[in-house]
């Protein structure tokens, strides 16, 4: 879960950061980026030159660029907070997860001054006419580059008053979170299991084509296997399969290549390993060739899930149907 934060000065984003740390949230801060960007141009930490420093990046490398250097780093396992959401093209950015909330954190704007006052910092404004003042600079601006926070609010999927008792505050992000962890979606088995099968690919030691094959039985794993050469054999990409490493045209002088394909490998595994795989479900990246299709049928296989056609497999998925092995494609996502 990645819970995005925006909200005026002084509302309490760091309050709702800190809680949500405390319970495991790695941190990030868009803000934080400017200050290191600051540093390395040697130009001192100040509200009002972030501000101007964010600007000129955004004009620069396009509205979004604060947020494409947090997105980066984000781990697809762990929970996130990132604090000073201000431009809507960063919301959009971080939008690209399914799994992004933007949350407004919002006060009485005379407490969020008295809490300025409060902290001390230098520079921050010392009377209520000049917070106004500079809030309404940081709101809006015509030109589309520069920070527009008051567009960054209007996008916010949740709302976290901040005008009260911290108890409340904390009580409505556990809300929030509960709420929205029971809305996301999980994968598919179909996905899931294909998107396991793009990982086993990425073993693959053929410079030709990289594919994978995942036997599966109740919903568990049982065998895997990719393309390359046999065991023992010098690796393809290190030049064990003469007709790969000729960079010959595609399917051309088939017979000659020493690559087993993954379909095989997976079904070889199995038997290697003395498991059964009978009435089990495949899953492949590419749709089968015929000699896999051929080895898939003897084997009991009752199923096969492929991600992509292989341009050779329209006798192969005949086959299948006539001895009553179901062919399915489920496309899903690049790895």
């Amino acid at each position: 879960m990645i819970i995005g934060l925006t909200g005026k000065n002084g509302s309490g984003k760091g309050e709702v950061a800190k809680y949500l740390k405390d319970r495991g949230f790695q941190y990030y801060s868009l803000s934080d980026v400017l200050r290191e960007e600051a540093n390395k141009a040697g130009v001192p930490i100040t509200r009002e030159n972030l501000i101007q420093l964010g600007n000129q990046l955004r004009a620069q490398l396009g509205p979004g660029a604060l947020a494409e250097k947090i997105f980066s780093r984000l781990d697809p396992e762990k929970h996130y907070v990132v604090d000073s959401v201000r431009h809507p093209s960063e919301v959009e950015v971080f939008r690209r997860r399914t799994d992004f909330i933007l949350a407004c954190v919002t006060a009485p704007q005379k407490l969020r001054f008295e809490r300025i006052r409060q902290r001390k910092r230098e520079n921050d404004p010392q009377t209520f006419e000049d917070f106004q003042a500079i809030e309404a600079r940081e709101a809006e601006s015509h030109n589309a580059t520069d920070q527009q926070l008051d567009r960054a609010i209007a996008a916010a999927d949740a709302v976290l008053e901040n005008g009260g008792a911290l108890k409340m505050l904390h009580d409505r992000i556990r809300e929030i979170i509960l709420d929205f962890s029971k809305k996301q979606a999980r994968p598919d088995w179909d996905s899931y299991f294909l998107g396991i099968a793009k990982v086993v690919a990425l073993r693959s030691n053929c410079i030709k084509r990289k594919v994978a094959a995942v036997i599966v039985k109740d919903k568990r794993i049982i065998s895997t296997g990719y393309n390359g050469t046999p065991r023992g054999v010098v690796n393809c990409s290190e030049g064990g399969c003469p007709r790969c490493n000729s960079i010959d045209v595609s399917g051309k002088s088939l017979d000659e290549c020493l690559c087993s394909h993954a379909e095989e490998n997976s079904i070889v595994q199995a038997s290697y390993h003395g498991v059964t795989i009978k009435d089990s479900v495949l899953y492949t990246t590419f749709s089968p060739c015929l000699t896999c299709t051929k080895m898939i049928i003897n084997a009991g296989i009752r199923e096969v899930v492929y991600n992509v056609e292989y341009p050779m497999s329209e006798t192969s998925l005949k086959l299948l149907e006539q001895a009553g092995v179901v062919a399915r494609k489920h496309e899903v996502s690049p790895a």
